[in-house]
């Protein structure tokens, strides 16, 4: 019996510890981050078939690299993170794990998912996962207590994965992949805003600024939302315009920005949390449709 129990604490301490670097790597946005990177790649002209080899080596690569931007991340904002309802519960802020074992685990992360990107693509892919990394992790991360232009920092490092997707793919920097990382760097003002505006009071109280207002969740800040959905709507054409994609996709396209539009507007006449969350859980859809509307609609080259 008592050796039945030690297997079970053996077993509990173990699947709590991978809870943990779940939690550590912000295993859901890691996910998301990847997936963008993974459909550039596919969208890359060279890529001509599913090469499904290639794919989970992208998705690691890109996920040990996300997740080690990710647990730099919390080991520096261990203290404010501890401040805050949303993320005191995270391993480091909790003090479940040492920053010690989390460093560790980040030079491992970053060491094994730029050799991944190099060896198996390019290391023009890696170079630039690389950049992302540090910009996030050093530079992004410290001026979010300084001044919410951390937020159009922070856009750049969230959208180089299509840039290194389609680097991975293409073996260069051409039009479609600045195209993909322009759709991607809009497309976070209106997303981290939301979630932004939600979890104002915990921010505010940590000391973040990241409201495009000094005031916090203000008109003025909805309608910043309703300018980069509106920028979204001709940047979103663009994928049509190069050759990239038909013309399926871009009226889905068009129809997803009018729908990021329209929630930025209800965000601006109701001002209220409940119209935040709309336009968070709204851009998360946009992406995934938008991403994977340009893919089905791929015009092969030749």
């Amino acid at each position: 019996m008592e050796q039945v129990t030690v297997k079970q604490q053996s077993s509990l301490n173990i699947a709590g510890k991978v809870k943990d670097y779940m939690m550590l790597i912000k295993f859901s946005l890691s996910f998301m981050v990847v997936f963008s990177a993974v459909i550039s790649y596919l969208l890359a002209p060279k890529v001509v078939e599913f090469d499904w080899l290639h794919i989970i080596l992208l998705f690691t690569g890109g996920l040990l690299v996300t997740g080690s931007a990710n647990t730099v991340n919390q080991i520096v904002e261990k203290d404010t993170d501890a401040m805050m309802m949303r993320t005191s519960k995270r391993p480091v802020a909790s003090g479940r794990m040492q920053p010690a074992e989390a460093w560790a685990f980040a030079i491992i992360a970053i060491a094994a998912g730029l050799f991944i990107l190099g060896y198996f693509f390019n290391w023009l892919s890696a170079g630039l996962a690389l950049f992302s990394w540090f910009v996030y992790a050093y530079m992004y991360t410290p001026l979010k207590k300084v001044s919410a232009v951390s937020v159009l920092l922070g856009a750049v490092p969230g959208a180089l994965p299509c840039l290194i997707g389609w680097a991975a793919g293409q073996d260069e920097l051409s039009a479609g992949g600045w195209v993909l990382f322009a759709i991607q760097f809009f497309w976070q003002f209106p997303h981290f805003w939301a979630i932004a505006w939600i979890s104002h009071k915990d921010y505010t109280n940590a000391g973040f600024k990241l409201m495009p207002s000094v005031e916090g969740p203000t008109k003025y800040s909805a309608i910043q939302s309703i300018i980069y959905s509106l920028v979204l709507i001709p940047v979103g054409m663009l994928p049509y315009l190069v050759g990239m994609s038909g013309m399926i996709s871009f009226y889905i396209v068009l129809v997803a920005n009018l729908m990021m539009l329209w929630l930025s507007i209800r965000l601006y006449r109701e001002m209220e949390k409940k119209a935040a969350r709309r336009v968070m859980f709204g851009s998360y859809i946009y992406l995934a449709v938008v991403l994977l509307a340009l893919l089905m609609d791929k015009i092969p080259v030749g």
